[in-house]
């Protein structure tokens, strides 16, 4: 486990490439990136729900600068006071903002540290006030929002700042209050980093969640590709080897008959024998490629496969597209061209020279595709040919094809129809879609 995980990027100090390491950035996982976007919802959430208590105390720091001596005013050093509050007022206003936290190392840096700052400053123009409220806010916001290293420069230069300020007043006990100062700094910043920490961890664990079950997926998937590829390689070895024998025993054979007094009939079943033959190979070739994960054939290649079966039988065939088309899911899709597939080979076998149409219909939910055959000859000619048709197809094993294609639309929620009508016979298939 640990292997698959450290090959998933999941170990611990498992780097991950981005365009500035020399590589393409990884895919993202649809889950993966709903892991993130929770986890930016649940940070903005927070700080959303915060802001009323940073309005709270921008307003507490306003109303104690105005009850402290010097107080905010117009001259000297009120002036002094006035100003330092309006950019300490603004620059929390700005950091409580949730687009602010947004933003990068530097921006959130630079605010946190004016914060910081101008908290220094009130304690020195007003030594007789809370000296400590104001900066406390900076170490609060360093602690939250920024990793330790930075959190704990801009920390510790505000503490160092302030503790001389506190320290040099002419207060009573200045010495124990500005110690107190210093512990009660030191305490905002570990249970900042504390909070931080945990909401980083239970990000990080909602990631890690969704990254293993993409590694699971991915793993079961590789096991079911390697599955498959071995149960293609076993058809191949069984299936094609013996379809491409007979092929070629076939082929000998026309080549024989060619040379020999045979009947027309005889040479004509040998011949079509070849042509199943090597259709049928194609076809095995086909099914093993879709085991081993290759495409499979869409709905798309439906027009050369009317081609293909007009140009091999020699008989007039029609493609026909009512609605406007549009694309399918591939089971869907699959499921009419095998359809399709088939009863073109039924005509082949059992209604040499029959007029075809193929027509596909696209309808609200879904997709209907019908095969119709038209025999020449009189009315009755054309049921007689008709019912003897249903026998063969039962007796020559055709039924196992027409079956086939029923249990493939009735797994999508479809259906599959096929009979006799007054001119020929009808294939009909129907899939949501």
């Amino acid at each position: 486990m640990k292997a698959r995980l450290a090959a998933a990027g999941l170990s611990h100090g498992a780097a991950q490439p981005g365009p500035d390491a020399g590589g393409a950035p990884e895919p993202v996982s649809a889950r993966v990136a709903q892991a993130r976007s929770r986890a930016r919802e649940r940070g903005d959430a927070q700080r959303q729900a915060l802001r009323p208590l940073g309005l709270a105390f921008i307003a507490v720091v306003v109303i104690l600068s105005f009850q402290t001596t010097p107080g905010p005013g117009l001259h000297g050093a009120g002036l002094g006071v006035t100003l330092v509050l309006a950019v300490y007022a603004a620059a929390v206003a700005t950091a409580n903002s949730v687009r602010w936290a947004r933003r990068g190392l530097a921006a959130q840096a630079a605010v946190i540290g004016l914060i910081g700052g101008c908290g220094v400053a009130l304690a020195v123009l007003q030594p007789q006030g809370v000296a400590v409220l104001a900066p406390s806010l900076g170490v609060w916001f360093a602690a939250v929002r920024l990793p330790p290293v930075p959190a704990a420069i801009i920390s510790g230069a505000i503490t160092a700042a302030l503790v001389p300020a506190i320290a040099l007043t002419e207060q009573q006990h200045a010495a124990q209050n500005a110690l107190s100062a210093a512990l009660l700094l030191l305490l905002l910043a570990v249970i900042g980093q504390f909070l931080r920490r945990s909401r980083e961890s239970q990000d990080r664990t909602e990631l890690l969640m969704a990254q293993l079950q993409d590694a699971r997926e991915a793993e079961a998937e590789a096991a079911a590709l390697a599955e498959r590829t071995r149960i293609a390689g076993e058809l191949h070895d069984v299936l094609a080897h013996s379809l491409s024998a007979l092929a070629i025993q076939l082929q000998g054979a026309r080549k024989l008959a060619g040379r020999e007094t045979v009947s027309a009939a005889l040479r004509g079943t040998i011949e079509r024998s070849a042509e199943l033959a090597k259709a049928g190979l194609a076809d095995a070739r086909q099914a093993v490629g879709a085991l081993r994960g290759e495409r499979l054939p869409t709905l798309d290649q439906l027009v050369a496969l009317v081609e293909d079966f007009r140009h091999d039988t020699g008989s007039p065939a029609t493609l026909r597209i009512d609605g406007t088309s549009r694309p399918l899911p591939a089971e869907a899709s699959l499921a009419l061209f095998r359809g399709a597939q088939e009863a073109l080979t039924n005509i082949t076998r059992y209604a040499p020279g029959a007029t075809t149409a193929v027509t596909v219909t696209y309808q609200a939910g879904r997709t209907v595709l019908t095969v119709e055959d038209h025999l020449p000859g009189t009315g009755a000619d054309v049921t007689t040919a008709a019912e003897s048709r249903a026998g063969l197809l039962a007796d020559a094993g055709g039924g196992h094809g027409l079956a086939a294609m029923r249990e493939r639309t009735q797994r999508l929620g479809g259906a599959a129809r096929a009979g006799p009508t007054a001119g020929g016979w009808l294939v009909e298939l129907e899939v949501p879609a």
